[in-house]
């Protein structure tokens, strides 16, 4: 197994979480299994599912059919962005909990601070983001969720959870790969012991084509999505690159190398914010690219 996927974070609730995990995003309930089962076998022990991603059920299923005992799995899921009510808030984690087929998750975040629909406009729903905060506090001390926190959330959104909130979140899921402009926040979430979780590590899938890029992961000898893996790591980030083929999986842990000071210092430099076909998805408009 190789070693990089078997170290651990230690969240600031003393919660032990992998160093790498695997997205499900556009995964659905049949492929999702599988894809689980082949994750599983090479190593991982993080799954990241979401309400909104439609696959819950299947992810559940993925995790009791996989092999892997449960106690061993550290399972994601989401409050959808939408539910900015306590009431709302509370019936959306039971009815993940029943969709997942499982009696608590390791981690539940809220997986925006607006509504999909109203997405970093000007309102920040100050208000509905603590009470459905609030919820997950309460399943929090319920024993149904072992860690809570955020997705999404610029530092203002974060320093209202922290000021209106009991519990400090766990974890802040972000938009995070080489050409994105997040290491402020990055900076922000971990100068307040807040974990940062990188989705889209591998910045769906157009870095691949990135010769600046290239070369760099050809001077380390590695795959651009090692190199583009790695790179969230060298952060204090932890990635959840997403997807469904084994071969795949096991590149993007192939991450047992060091970036060096200057290189690292490069690839911050760059700028990548072109998405092509996938610009108009909420999580990869301009309005996103987090400062």
């Amino acid at each position: 197994m190789n070693i990089m996927i078997t170290e651990k974070h230690i969240l600031n609730n003393n919660v032990e979480i992998p160093s790498i995990g695997l997205g499900t995003w556009n995964l659905d309930n049949n492929i999702v299994v599988d894809a689980i089962s082949d994750a599983a076998s090479i190593g991982y022990r993080l799954f990241d599912t979401a309400e909104s991603y439609g696959n819950e059920v299947g992810v559940g299923r993925g995790i009791k059919e996989c092999g892997t005992p449960r106690e061993d799995i550290f399972l994601t899921t989401k409050l959808a962005a939408e539910y900015k009510d306590y009431d709302t808030a509370c019936k959306a984690i039971d009815n993940s909990l029943e969709r997942l087929d499982e009696g608590y998750v390791d981690l539940m975040i809220i997986h925006s601070p607006e509504p999909w629909d109203d997405f970093r406009n000007e309102n920040h729903y100050f208000e509905g983001n603590v009470e459905a905060y609030n919820a997950l506090e309460d399943a929090y001390h319920d024993g149904k969720i072992r860690s809570i926190g955020l997705s999404n959330f610029l530092s203002v959104d974060i320093q209202n959870i922290i000021n209106n909130c009991s519990v400090i979140p766990q974890v802040n899921q972000i938009l995070c790969h080489i050409g994105t402009p997040s290491l402020d926040l990055i900076d922000f979430c971990q100068e307040r012991n807040i974990t940062v979780e990188a989705y889209s590590p591998i910045a769906h899938g157009v870095i691949l084509d990135n010769s600046d890029v290239g070369r760099i992961a050809d001077k380390y000898n590695v795959s651009i999505p090692a190199l583009c893996v790695r790179y969230t790591m060298e952060l204090g980030c932890i990635p959840l690159p997403k997807s469904s083929t084994l071969e795949h999986m096991q590149d993007n842990i192939n991450v047992d190398f060091k970036i060096s000071n200057e290189d690292m210092n490069y690839l911050k430099s760059l700028v990548i914010n072109d998405y092509g076909d996938a610009n108009d998805l909420h999580i990869y408009s301009s309005k996103n690219l987090t400062g």
